[in-house]
């Protein structure tokens, strides 16, 4: 059985080893936050210290002890936040990441085939990440992810999505009109625009009862969807009735996910240090199912432990959140964290009590000036 790893701090290597090297100035600054790492470490138990550089090492007999050592910093240059103590982790993910730009402007360099394994850094959760006064703060037990503008393009949904569902609602209206599954969306969407109506909401007209013949009814409703797709609303009877178009769309080999780059990868390391991850989107959960189920790097629901859709709530309201704190079973809605685009939704999140961080994706809105939340541009630099 593979043991612990051993981090250590030791300014001589001996030995034939796979290195990646890191080249920075400022080694003062890299000394003290490397003595405040290693203080942490030799706390936990797995770590120790001689000074100097910095090297992981990988104890497993199943590697070669040639590949044993797999990185190394003469000069040490974690200088900036916890950028240190990502160096040493993602040092183990080597094998799995290839060349490792987790940590910007570093330059790590792989020259042979890494061998850490992930059971060995589940501590890593117990232990948190530092932030910026050099502090410990636990990693979250649960993230929470927005869709549209955050794991995917804006420019996917707008431009793919939404017009093969207003284009293919008439067809599928009349291939499906008969199932029980179409007389449920219909049912809902019928209600929906009553409501509409009494309240003058534009593009909304009346629906003939059944009476009035299947392609006058269809005909009300294409009109009706139309309307709401065009007004991007983010209701139910819309949504469900979407997720079945778009169903047939995947199911046909006409439609593919897209997720960002950078998505796959943080799916992967959170699952491996235990985290547990979520979709919220206004999309229905069969829609959510759908594109994770098939994107450009695969299927990603592996990676997933559940899906919140409009039938917990508004998204841009708080008491949705608290809803989802509570039906994750987490001690306290702190242990959450929630990863949107909409300044609206960040706000209705944080007053329930999660945490929260913005992305800043290609195509996304502005967000308000003083808008307060931290911001990413990738799931790497959470």
């Amino acid at each position: 059985m593979a043991s612990s790893p051993v981090v250590a701090l030791n300014g001589a290597l001996a030995g034939r080893a796979s290195r990646g090297y890191l080249e920075r100035k400022a080694p003062a600054k890299a000394r003290i936050q490397a003595s405040k790492l290693c203080r942490r470490f030799c706390t936990l138990g797995w770590a120790s210290s001689t000074g100097g550089g910095i090297a992981v090492e990988v104890r497993r007999d199943s590697v070669p002890r040639s590949n044993h050592l797999i990185a190394a910093g003469r000069r040490p240059a974690c200088i900036f936040q916890a950028e240190g103590y990502h160096f040493l982790f993602n040092a183990l993910e080597l094998h799995h990441l290839g060349l490792n730009n987790l940590i910007p402007n570093h330059g790590l360099q792989q020259t042979g085939k890494g061998a850490a394994s992930y059971a060995n850094i589940r501590t890593y959760v117990k232990a948190g990440a530092l932030n910026s006064d050099n502090r410990t703060e636990p990693l979250p037990r649960c993230v929470v992810l927005d869709i549209e503008g955050t794991t995917t393009p804006i420019s996917f949904v707008t431009d793919v999505l939404f017009p093969y569902a207003r284009d293919n609602v008439g067809r599928h209206l009349s291939a499906t009109f008969e199932t029980p599954e179409t007389h449920d969306d219909i049912k809902l969407l019928r209600s929906q625009v009553e409501d509409d109506l009494k309240q003058g909401v534009q593009g909304a007209v009346p629906i003939p009862g059944d009476e009035a013949g299947k392609e006058q009814v269809i005909a009300a409703l294409v009109a009706n969807v139309e309307a709401m797709i065009k007004a991007d609303r983010k209701i139910t009877a819309l949504k469900q009735l979407q997720g079945h178009i778009w169903q047939t769309g995947f199911e046909n080999n006409e439609l593919e996910g897209v997720v960002f780059e950078d998505v796959p990868k943080a799916l992967t390391n959170w699952h491996s240090l235990g985290i547990k991850v979520y979709i919220y989107s206004s999309g229905s959960r069969l829609a959510q199912r759908l594109i994770f189920g098939k994107t450009n790097y695969g299927d990603l629901r592996k990676y997933l432990c559940g899906f919140f859709d409009t039938y917990v709530g508004n998204k841009k309201e708080t008491r949705s959140y608290i809803e989802i704190s509570e039906s994750l079973g987490v001690d306290k809605p702190s242990d959450v964290l929630f990863l949107t685009d909409v300044y609206q939704e960040a706000v209705a999140a944080k007053d329930a009590g999660l945490k929260v961080l913005i992305l800043i994706r290609p195509g996304n809105g502005p967000l308000p000036e003083n808008h307060g939340f931290k911001t990413v541009s990738s799931f790497l630099e959470i």
